[in-house]
């Protein structure tokens, strides 16, 4: 001390370090470890030992070059980056200098990777020094995190309830087939496309008869027992709708054999020939069909297929009710 000078040094043993830097590394000037803050030491795990060479515990990243803890002093001034050698995947940021009467004293932290590191070393507030925001850090991240996944969450919901707001509204709610609004989305698809299918026009023979006798709950669980009947006999890529009433369309994807669609739709006629118990009491229907071809046009159009399938519906009712006709209409 100079005569008439105050010394502003002040010593800390390692019990003060521990607790204003649980990050800290203490060196000799050979670079070999007098002592380690206890955050420092969990992540050095089984290297934290005392008289460990820094080159040991550590791999340098910046400054370039540098290996001994001299060299980074030398090269970065008192910034460095650092990785520990051992398995920890935590990379480490620092600021060191020397002391008086020769030793070298490091002060980490983790920078970006403090997340995984807490998380891999199960860190706590005590492992901070009071000061260190770190924590505070973390949490406000925590919280970011968990208001991310709220909002993702809160799409999901969002985007779950549009398609079933889309689903009912293209969905006929008796019998649970698509309804006249998806028969002409898909039509419009299929034809813009000009993939070839068959159009199938159904509508039920005695129906109002089952209503006027039978009651309207009868007429409904009929329809129910079409719909089900619909279902079991077509293909998931098939599209089967009530357009209205006790009439059906059938939209036979990728078929466009005559003989393909006059086997279907007497199957189809077949099955719903059958009698339907409820109630106690036989409820009979039957049902016409008449059969389109999207083949048959030039430029297949839904307006004109439907209609074509409309008037082949007509002639299967006028040849006598429980029969399909094809009617084939080329140029229209």
């Amino acid at each position: 001390m100079h005569a008439g000078r105050p010394d502003h040094r002040i010593d800390l043993d390692s019990v003060a370090l521990a607790h204003f830097m649980p990050m800290h590394l203490l060196m000799d000037g050979e670079g070999r470890a007098l002592s380690y803050g206890p955050t420092l030491a969990r992540v050095l795990g089984g290297d934290a030992m005392p008289g460990a060479r820094f080159e040991e515990l550590f791999d340098v990243r910046a400054p370039g070059g540098a290996v001994t803890v001299g060299d980074v002093l030398a090269r970065a001034g008192n910034r460095f980056r650092l990785v520990p050698r051992n398995r920890v995947k935590a990379g480490l940021r620092g600021l060191g200098r020397r002391l008086p009467g020769g030793r070298i004293l490091l002060n980490l932290s983790f920078g970006i990777d403090l997340i995984s590191a807490v998380r891999d070393l199960a860190l706590t507030d005590a492992d901070f020094a009071a000061t260190d925001l770190a924590m505070e850090l973390l949490y406000l991240a925590e919280a970011n995190a968990a208001v991310t996944r709220e909002l993702r969450g809160l799409n999901l919901r969002l985007e779950g309830a549009r398609v079933a707001a889309e689903e009912e509204a293209m969905t006929d709610p008796l019998t649970g087939l698509r309804n006249r609004r998806a028969v002409d989305l898909v039509l419009e698809r299929l034809c813009a496309a000009r993939a070839g299918f068959g159009l199938l026009h159904l509508d039920l023979d005695y129906f109002k008869a089952v209503n006027d006798t039978l009651g309207h709950a009868a007429g409904d669980f009929v329809l129910e027992t079409v719909g089900r009947i619909l279902r079991e006999q077509l293909r998931s890529e098939d599209c089967a709708a009530r357009i209205g009433g006790d009439e059906f369309v059938v939209i036979v994807a990728g078929r466009s054999d005559p003989k393909t669609l006059q086997a279907i739709a007497d199957r189809i006629i077949a099955r719903i020939s059958q009698p339907m118990p409820f109630d106690g009491q036989i409820a009979r229907v039957s049902a016409s069909i008449g059969i389109a071809r999207s083949s048959d046009m030039m430029v297949p159009d839904p307006t004109q297929l439907l209609a074509i399938a409309d008037r082949a519906l007509y002639a299967a009712k006028h040849a006598g009710r429980g029969r399909a006709v094809l009617l084939v209409s080329r140029g229209e």
